[in-house]
């Protein structure tokens, strides 16, 4: 705070008691150049061999769970601290149960004050309850520190650069309060045990027999044989179910966001990818938009393995507004990498024409598909067959029963 100009007022007093031959100022300049001397000693070794730990009791936590922030300073030296304030960046979006924050310069942050003393090689910990009230993908940190001499003359400043992250799962309810069938979820999937032919897995030629379809008709072996020549198709029983979430929640070509509409889509695909693991099923899901930390559209393989909810619940919780790619155009890309047997369930607050058309194209061809349209009124389609569930957004959310899930997810 007085930065040099203590070193300039000892020199004006020491100058002046000599001209004015007043012993009084002499001492006053040399206590006030001991008493500098001290400060800035003070403030240039005060923070060295400060540590500052953050920890939270739990990196993954299901919606409404509580976690526990934990925060300690340590003095490492002989040098005691009269006093050292903490500015913790913390997210906005986490509530906290305990403690005194203030508002950030930077968006949806907020920041954990705390001022302590600690005299030589002491440690001080406090801890903070806080509620997950809403998924995402949270970050704690970075902290500042800021501590000086005991005067208050001189103050010094650091950063701590280490971060901390909490992955919020988004919220999971049973099916039927959603308004979907907890018994057929998967379209028109009725068994796992069904066995299904799938024309990407060819085995060999026959003649043709009178029946048969004529898109398996094997053209370049008619022609060499002289007679019509039929596909045989590998058998399979793969009845894998690919969700995908369509992040937009307005018509377009307008742009926007309708966060109660995402949020309900979210729970969906959380709550029908539960129910289906369940269930038996490999379960994938695609999102039409990037990830936050790497390049590349959101994406989990079909899968089944012990931690694919937790895989999909992690990439459910890093959901955010922005569209990459329109769904209908995603959905085809996509779906030619997928078994045949397959079903595909697209979640959608706006089923645009081009996305109803992709369903359509689907299942002319023989795919399996399903339509969960979110909010609104449940769209108009025609009677060929495609399944379309209605998910109402005028849900109470305070009535919605939250899963309540084994910790096995968690790791």
């Amino acid at each position: 705070m007085l930065g040099n100009f203590w070193w300039f007022i000892s020199a004006l007093l020491f100058i002046a008691g000599l001209i004015m031959h007043q012993l009084p100022l002499l001492l006053v300049s040399f206590l006030l150049l001991l008493v500098g001397g001290v400060a800035r000693t003070w403030e240039r070794y005060c923070l060295s061999r400060v540590e500052y730990h953050r920890k939270l009791s739990a990196r993954r936590a299901f919606y409404g769970e509580e976690v526990t922030l934990e925060i300690e300073v340590a003095n490492r030296k002989p040098l005691p601290l009269p006093w050292i304030e903490t500015e913790d960046e913390i997210p906005e979006k986490i509530h906290l149960l305990q403690g005194r924050t203030s508002p950030s310069h930077l968006p949806d942050r907020l920041t954990l004050s705390n001022l302590f003393s600690l005299s030589w090689y002491h440690k001080v910990t406090r801890r903070y309850r806080m509620e997950c009230r809403q998924r995402g993908y949270y970050t704690f940190g970075p902290v500042r520190l800021r501590s000086g001499d005991i005067f208050g003359f001189f103050i010094r400043e650091e950063t701590i650069s280490t971060l901390d992250h909490l992955i919020v799962y988004p919220k999971m309810v049973p099916l039927e309060q959603l308004g979907i069938p907890s018994m057929q979820p998967q379209g028109d999937i009725r068994t796992r045990s069904d066995i299904f032919q799938d024309p990407i897995l060819t085995m060999g030629i026959r003649e043709y027999h009178f029946g048969d379809s004529l898109r398996r008709i094997h053209w370049k072996s008619s022609a060499r044989l002289g007679q019509l020549q039929t596909r045989i198709f590998e058998p399979t029983t793969t009845v894998d179910m690919a969700i995908f979430l369509d992040v937009r929640t307005v018509e377009p070509p307008f742009w926007g966001i309708v966060p109660e509409l995402l949020e309900l889509a979210v729970t969906a695909a959380a709550s029908i990818a539960k129910h289906a693991l369940d269930k038996g099923y490999r379960v994938g899901l695609y999102v039409n938009q990037n990830r936050l930390s790497s390049e590349g559209l959101m994406k989990v393989p079909p899968g089944q393995s012990a931690d694919q909810l937790q895989r999909i619940l992690e990439t459910l919780a890093q959901v955010h507004s922005s569209e990459t790619m329109p769904m209908s155009r995603y959905l085809l890309d996509e779906a030619r990498n997928l078994p045949w047997g397959s079903t595909l369930l697209v979640i959608s607050a706006v089923p645009t024409g081009d996305l109803l058309g992709a369903l359509f194209r689907m299942k002319r061809v023989g795919r399996r598909t399903a339509l969960a349209a979110v909010g609104g009124e449940k769209p108009p389609v025609s009677a060929d067959g495609l399944t379309v569930y209605h998910i109402r957004d005028d849900i109470p959310w305070n009535e919605l029963e939250t899963l309540n899930i084994s910790q096995g997810a968690r790791r």
